[in-house]
């Protein structure tokens, strides 16, 4: 696991071996660790977990963010491997990547002024049945269908929050934020007790008003009148909007929301009552001096209703954590470049990675906390400027940077670096070269 962090290749088993300095000595306990299952990535993401329950005070909500992400592939026999929709593909046009499937639960490390650092606490393998052949028999072809409707993601996602809150004590409440993906009635109608969802909603979704009381004769309805669609809500001028702060892209913004609610979704079911809560676009500028640009408005719900308003925008900004986790992990981390092939293996060592990428942050968190943080964790003179802001003053690649220079460091030689070690005043200029002859007759000739 720290040869991940620290490696400056490709974060392949066999580069991992030549790291350690183990490159002439047998290899092959190396493969069998993930190949064997004798890793347990979800003990490892247990101890980055009670960490955050150390930190959270007692009566405090653990908030999570759930996605899933694409490891890219290209061998055919690697297990799990298929045709995906490609994420960074046009929105014109359909692209489509082999690679294999993650589902990824983060949870969130709450900071002074509204900030939060997400933490892996969860990674697991979603793969896709593979298709049978033509010549494949009926039950082979039945087979497969129960297998598809087993693996689906909805499926994995939900049975991953499940897990989640088992691990949990039973007083503390568990937030779950999602995107428009994992809002649908498999998910939302199998939440576990204490657990709340927030999550995007189609702006033309059909709302009721609760029931009124029952009628004298006859079934008692499950829905009310119908409402407004959450389009029609931030259309309409009779309602006003409020204004609430929150943190997001370094600074605490004032966000124009209108809400809605209880109301009842048919997908979440009659016994879920939901808030519905309609975010402005919000102003933002290329560069100074550019004109004002405008994003689409956010539609929220969210499965309690009597849930401030400051903190159920608040911790849906933090699921943004989460896409920062996966740019983090596949490009400098290396999750998902290990050449392996069996089910185990595909299944344990990229969790590995993601444990190790939360145990660096937990330690420069903790670290951070008490006051005691390196010099060299500081932001570079080019940062400077950016001080007034309130995010946060370290990224990924430092804390990399700053792990290499703590490993190395003592083995190299001082003496090496004298031009680097005693630097000129500033106030002195640069020695003048003096000219060779040699060297200008020799370049005349």
């Amino acid at each position: 696991m720290l040869a991940t962090l620290v490696s400056p290749c490709r974060g392949t088993i066999s580069n991992l071996i030549c790291l350690c300095g183990r490159a002439h000595q047998d290899w092959t306990a190396d493969y069998r660790l993930y190949a064997r299952d004798r890793v347990d990535p979800e003990l490892l993401f247990q101890h980055g977990l009670m960490e955050i329950h150390s930190h959270l005070p007692p009566d405090a909500a653990l908030v999570t963010a759930i996605d899933d992400t694409l490891a890219r592939k290209t061998g055919p026999k690697i297990d799990g491997v298929g045709w995906k929709r490609d994420p960074l593909g046009p929105a014109f046009q359909t692209n489509l990547v082999r690679g294999q499937r993650f589902v990824q639960l983060t949870a969130a490390w709450p900071g002074p002024g509204g900030q939060a650092r997400m933490i892996p606490v969860d990674f697991t393998h979603a793969p896709t049945p593979p298709k049978p052949t033509k010549r494949a028999s009926a039950a082979e072809h039945q087979q497969y269908q129960e297998k598809q409707k087993q693996q689906r993601l909805n499926v994995v996602a939900l049975a991953r929050i499940q897990h989640l809150r088992q691990t949990l004590p039973a007083a503390r409440k568990l937030v779950v934020a999602g995107d428009g993906s994992y809002t649908n009635a498999h998910l939302l109608k199998g939440l576990p007790e204490n657990t709340v969802y927030i999550g995007r909603i189609r702006k033309d979704a059909v709302l009721h008003a609760l029931p009124g009381p029952p009628p004298a004769t006859g079934r008692p309805p499950a829905y009310g009148t119908a409402l407004q669609t959450p389009e029609e809500l931030r259309t309409d001028d009779t309602v006003a909007w409020q204004i609430i702060e929150a943190f997001a892209a370094g600074q605490r913004h004032a966000f124009k929301i209108k809400t809605l609610g209880p109301a009842l979704w048919r997908k979440s079911g009659a016994d879920c009552p939901l808030r519905v809560v309609v975010i402005a676009p919000l102003g933002y500028r290329l560069r100074e001096g550019a004109r004002r640009l405008y994003r689409q408005p956010a539609f929220l719900i969210c499965t309690d209703p009597d849930k401030p308003l400051e903190e159920l925008v608040q911790e849906y900004l933090w699921r943004w954590g989460i896409e920062v986790n996966f740019r983090d992990e596949k490009t400098l981390i290396g999750t998902g470049e290990a050449q392996v092939r069996d089910p185990a293996s595909n299944r344990n060592q990229p969790a590995v990675t993601v444990a190790a990428y939360a145990f660096l942050w937990i330690a420069a968190l903790k670290l951070m906390q008490t006051g005691e943080a390196p010099p060299h964790l500081q932001p570079p003179k080019w940062r400077q400027a950016e001080r007034g802001r309130a995010g946060p003053a370290i990224s990924t690649g430092d804390l990399l940077r700053a792990l290499r220079c703590e490993l190395w460091a003592p083995q190299l030689s001082a003496h090496s670096f004298s031009h680097f070690t005693s630097p000129p005043p500033v106030d002195l200029n640069a020695q003048k070269p003096v000219p060779s002859l040699p060297h200008a007759l020799l370049s005349a000739a």
